[in-house]
């Protein structure tokens, strides 16, 4: 699997959609960091997590849940503001990582904003 090669791509769509208020959410199977999102980052859209690791790890190690920072979504700052975001721990509410992993081994994340 390479992300890359798809993640590439989102730096044509804007100009395909000008009407539109695009944000690109999803798990991108790369970190916010990933140099593959430079080209969003200069035509002005950021993300709504950083640093957050959205995936749950196999086995929970030294109170450690989560794995990698793939899930996230990017918005333009100059169309849309943003007024909160976060996740949701849902693995919390289960006994074992295992059991929560029966639901999904990503947590929600969510994104509150106004159009500008």
């Amino acid at each position: 699997m390479q992300p890359e090669t798809e993640i590439k791509y989102f730096k044509f769509l804007p100009d395909e959609y000008p009407t539109l208020n695009l944000i690109f959410a999803g798990d991108f199977n790369c970190p916010q960091s990933h140099s593959v999102f430079n080209p969003l980052r200069k035509m002005g859209y950021q993300s709504i997590l950083v640093g957050q690791k959205t995936s749950l790890k196999q086995k929970c190690k030294k109170n450690k849940y989560l794995a990698s920072e793939y899930d996230n979504m990017y918005y333009k700052t100059s169309k849309i503001k943003r007024m909160n975001a976060g996740i949701i721990p849902f693995y919390k509410d289960f006994n074992t990582l295992k059991e929560a992993r029966r639901i999904s081994d990503h947590i929600p994340i969510w994104f509150e904003f106004s159009l500008n």
